[in-house]
């Protein structure tokens, strides 16, 4: 049996959409873009390239080539289609929607959010599985704890703690400690969440004025009750799922396929879910004049917190 093969830095934001933010960088330093530090929003931020952005540690951490292949073949579409974009042809080849329509999906799944979704199921079901043990099998429980420690135990408190220690050494926690479950659920997931939204067209939306920045968690679920915008549900209980690809374009998936502009009230609306989803880092084009308004976003966020 073959040991499974790990590729340790791992973009969570697709460098072919971080391009999209950069400029020339000085005396052939490559393409740069800005990123800030939503946690040290007073910091002086340096221009960096795509390749020192978006990334995570070891984000799949078992045998991650087999989810870098499934997103490789999503991404390796995506500069025909962005090309598509800009020339105000996103629909003319139903390839270059389909290939923008995968890329909003991959970048909700492939995320921090989904990874935090994921480990908090995985422990609810944890403790859901202990109870249904000391409830229902509590003679069970006890005659292996007797087995394995000599001991009586009786009350709920021993035995759920004993429950505990048998659910630990399970092949299934294991697998949950080494990340092969998680590799596993994401690709899973991946073709889960690309057929739900597949009743769903594409919306292509430019600003009037501003640009757009992107989060480092870009894909966002949002739902709208009137002049009121949430954002963070489930997929199914949302209104849309938005994904900046550019500073000035940003896809959502909606009722029909449609290229239009929006005001810069929608735009600032749009960043500041970027700035209020993000795990640490927005990256803006370094000529975009938002570090001001991510700065402003993140205080009043941190106060909101206290």
């Amino acid at each position: 049996m073959g040991t499974a093969q790990q590729i340790s830095r791992q973009h969570l934001v697709s460098q072919v959409l971080l391009r999209q933010f950069t400029v020339p960088g000085p005396k052939g330093s490559g393409r740069q873009l800005l990123p800030f530090d939503l946690r040290n929003p007073r910091r002086r931020h340096k221009l960096k390239g795509t390749r020192a952005c978006g990334w995570a540690e070891n984000f799949v951490a078992f045998d991650s080539v087999s989810a870098e292949e499934l997103w490789c073949a999503v991404e390796q579409r995506v500069p025909a289609a962005l090309s598509a974009v800009h020339a105000g042809t996103p629909f003319v080849d139903p390839l270059h929607a389909a290939a923008l329509h995968d890329l909003v999906v991959l970048h909700y799944v492939r995320s921090y959010h989904y990874r935090r979704v994921h480990i908090d199921a995985f422990a609810r079901a944890r403790v859901g599985l202990v109870g249904q043990l000391v409830r229902n099998y509590p003679a069970q429980s006890g005659r292996e704890a007797l087995r394995e420690t000599g001991l009586h135990l009786t009350g709920s408190d021993s035995l759920g703690a004993f429950a505990e220690r048998l659910i630990d050494r399970s092949a299934v926690v294991r697998d949950h400690a080494s990340g092969k479950i998680f590799r596993t659920s994401i690709e899973d997931t991946f073709y889960k969440v690309r057929a739900m939204a597949s009743t769903w067209r594409l919306e292509v939306l430019m600003p009037e004025t501003g640009q757009f920045l992107i989060g480092d968690n870009p894909a966002v679920t949002l739902c709208r009750d009137g002049t009121n915008t949430s954002y963070g549900m489930a997929f199914g209980d949302a209104n849309t799922l938005v994904l900046p690809i550019g500073p000035g374009h940003l896809l959502a998936l909606g009722p029909e396929n449609v290229m239009g502009t929006v005001p810069r009230s929608v735009v600032d609306e749009l960043n500041t879910v970027q700035v209020h989803a993000a795990d640490r880092y927005v990256y803006m084009h370094p000529r975009s004049g938002l570090e001001a308004f991510a700065r402003a976003v993140a205080e009043q966020q941190d106060k909101e917190r206290l």
